[in-house]
């Protein structure tokens, strides 16, 4: 009599448990990198073991290799992964919801981003034309000077202490003065306006999916040469008259947490020539989402 299977329920697979194994240390360490043999050591496994598992998940883009030092962290296949399952959670369909009905009132793409480990990743895109206005779900871009303003400016001073100190993608100036009329000016209006260059749209395109290490000195000094200082490339216009017109390629603003920390980044794409009057609407529009987006997740404005 040969003896019954055991339920679907009860089989396991020691290798599919190992890779679960990795992938779950390196997510409750998100900020964290590390080495073959810390890694394998760690989770009690055969360094060629662990080295087979890494390779295999690094070429599917689930984790990343650091060039230098040849430590792994999370890669960029984990956020599409992760935008899949938020459709079964409120975040998801939520943002989505909004960031559509703004895309559809301004015939515009819209986008949501944030931080997540030391990179910032676009996490949904709704509206005609993604990939025009430069967003796919995600795409990473390195959260370093030049890189990242609008992720920390309106949260607390600490927090954009903090990325003032990051060591810098690309050599950069920073100028205080510029930098407190860029904070004082988005934080009263609830919203930035970044400019539209064709200089700033390369250089967008080109620090897609990288980080400060992978660039060579000679790549980051070019580079950087389209970059004078921080905020250069935000618009401050509250004191121009509303006639006035800027090439405006898209405006941002926040989402905040229960905690009243800045989490996400609602972005409308514009890409053309626009006078203030209509600068100054489609930011009250977008201000106006981002607050509903906060509010039906629980989060709160921050008391400054």
């Amino acid at each position: 009599m040969t003896e019954a299977a055991a339920p679907s329920s009860a089989r396991r697979s020691p290798p599919t448990e190992r890779v679960v194994q990795v992938l779950d240390h390196l997510v409750a360490h998100p900020e964290v990198r590390f080495g073959l043999s810390e890694l394998a050591r760690r989770l009690g496994m055969s360094k060629p073991t662990c080295l087979g598992i890494l390779t295999a998940l690094t070429d599917a883009g689930y984790l990343m290799r650091h060039p230098a030092d040849r430590s792994y962290g999370l890669g960029p296949a984990l956020i599409v992964a992760g935008r899949a399952a938020q459709r079964g959670f409120a975040v998801g369909p939520v943002t989505h919801r909004h960031l559509a009905a703004l895309g559809a009132e301004f015939g515009a793409t819209c986008a949501a981003s944030a931080v997540v480990g030391d990179r910032i990743a676009v996490l949904d895109v709704a509206g005609p034309d993604p990939a025009g206005a430069g967003a796919r779900v995600g795409e990473v871009y390195p959260f370093a000077p030049p890189v990242g303003l609008m992720y920390v400016l309106w949260d607390s001073d600490e927090r954009l202490e903090q990325w003032l100190a990051r060591e810098p993608t690309l050599p950069v100036r920073l100028d205080r003065e510029r930098l407190r009329d860029v904070v004082a000016e988005c934080r009263a209006a609830g919203y930035l306006v970044e400019s539209l260059t064709a200089g700033g749209r390369r250089l967008h395109a080109l620090m897609a999916g990288v980080a400060a290490h992978d660039l060579p000195a000679e790549l980051r000094e070019l580079l950087g040469e389209m970059v004078s200082s921080l905020g250069e490339r935000v618009l401050l216009t509250g004191a121009e008259p509303d006639d006035a017109e800027h090439p405006v390629n898209l405006l941002a603003a926040p989402v905040h947490d229960a905690d009243g920390r800045q989490s996400v980044v609602l972005t409308l794409h514009v890409g053309a020539t626009l006078a203030n009057r209509e600068i100054a609407r489609r930011g009250a529009a977008l201000v106006a989402t981002a607050e509903a987006v906060t509010r039906e997740l629980g989060g709160r404005r921050p008391s400054r």
